[in-house]
């Protein structure tokens, strides 16, 4: 996940409100629904000791949501009276809405309710064209069509040898269009920046678009027997978008593995645990902090100051370094603040590890830039 967006929520001091609505459940009382979740979050968030102006900033943003097409929810960050940051989430919050009220704005959740959604591109082939459709787990919108040459298009069943002039056409027209949309594709594909391109139709349609497709893109692709409207293709694209952050994740962690094995001279390319990632974070090391959401020791606290390179394991070693105002924090937000500073990246590993795997050690880890 690239962190760049959260830059705004480092610009000022906390305390941060963070709330993560559930906007998923759609129904005829949605808009009472979501003024009594509005009425609920700045109820916490209040009793939790945040100040009126930045409750009715928050209570307004959700009141918003009444008339909001977010499939499954938003992210609402707010200090001073304002609403700083308000990312949709690709999937609903875990046990419905909720608030926090802390010294840093809670982001670790959006690392599994923002992060790793892939785009998909949907392509419908058949002879004479094709239609385009993106899809994410925010939806879908179409995304264009290509018309090929529509004569001929349907060989004979004459086997007659003047009808061989004719065959070849037919062979011409399908060889023409396939690369009319394999070209239109491509274009597709580097506007959109898609990372799947899902082809749907017959066997031989597909085959041959996928065949004009650049070299770049083969690895990008997918093919789908499914037809157009049916609910397995449905089900079918969300299984390879599933697997597509799958193994994104699998790399990712053999990536990780990998490095954190000690070279020659004992140096090791990870870091995991909270206080070898505190230390490479203040050393501006990390290069992808990676978090298992359920991990032990992602709500251990950990000292921060107003710089994001303030962070230590004991609230003495940042009067040490200097810092005479320090807060605590939790452990995942805080190294998620030094990434964003760093331009560093981070990924959930929920996708590739089960609940009783402790890689990496503690639910923290991460892939240094240097040794």
């Amino acid at each position: 996940m690239d962190l760049a967006f959260l830059n705004p929520l480092y610009e000022h001091p906390g305390p941060w409100a963070s709330v993560y609505v559930d906007t998923s459940r759609r129904t005829e009382d949605t808009a009472r629904e979501v003024h009594l979740t509005a009425q609920a979050m700045v109820r916490e968030l209040s009793q939790r000791g945040a100040d009126e102006a930045t409750c009715r900033a928050v209570e307004a943003a959700i009141e918003d949501l009444r008339h909001s097409p977010d499939p499954h929810g938003r992210a609402l960050f707010a200090r001073a009276g304002n609403v700083v940051l308000d990312p949709m989430l690709a999937r609903p919050p875990q046990g419905g809405s909720w608030a926090a009220w802390a010294p840093l704005p809670r982001v670790g959740p959006l690392l599994d309710l923002a992060g790793e959604d892939p785009v998909a591109i949907v392509a419908y082939v058949d002879r004479k064209g094709a239609d385009f459709e993106l899809r994410s787990a925010l939806g879908r919108q179409k995304a264009g069509a290509v018309v090929g040459q529509q004569w001929p298009i349907h060989r004979t069943s004459s086997a007659d040898w003047s009808e061989r002039h004719f065959q070849l056409k037919v062979e011409n027209t399908w060889e023409h269009n396939a690369v009319e949309i394999a070209d239109a594709l491509s274009v597709c594909q580097e506007e959109t920046r898609a990372d799947l391109l899902v082809l749907v139709g017959d066997d031989r349609e597909r085959r041959e678009v996928r065949d004009r497709l650049p070299k770049r893109l083969h690895g990008r692709v997918e093919e789908a027997a499914h037809g157009a409207g049916s609910r397995l293709l449905d089900e079918h694209v969300e299984q390879i978008r599933a697997e597509h952050v799958r193994r994104r994740v699998e790399a990712e962690l053999d990536r990780f593995r990998a490095a954190r094995a000690p070279d020659d001279e004992g140096r090791s390319g990870a870091a995991e645990g909270v206080p070898a990632l505190v230390e490479a974070a203040r050393e501006q090391r990390l290069e992808e902090l990676l978090v298992r959401p359920d991990g032990a020791e992602n709500h251990r606290d950990v000292w921060v100051g107003e710089d994001p390179g303030q962070l230590a394991v004991r609230r003495t070693e940042l009067k040490i370094l200097g810092e005479q105002h320090s807060w605590p924090a939790r452990a995942d937000d805080a190294l998620l603040r030094s990434a964003v500073a760093t331009d560093a990246t981070a990924l959930s590993l929920a996708p590739a590890v089960s609940a009783d795997e402790d890689v990496p050690a503690g639910g923290l880890g991460a892939i240094l830039r240097w040794r």
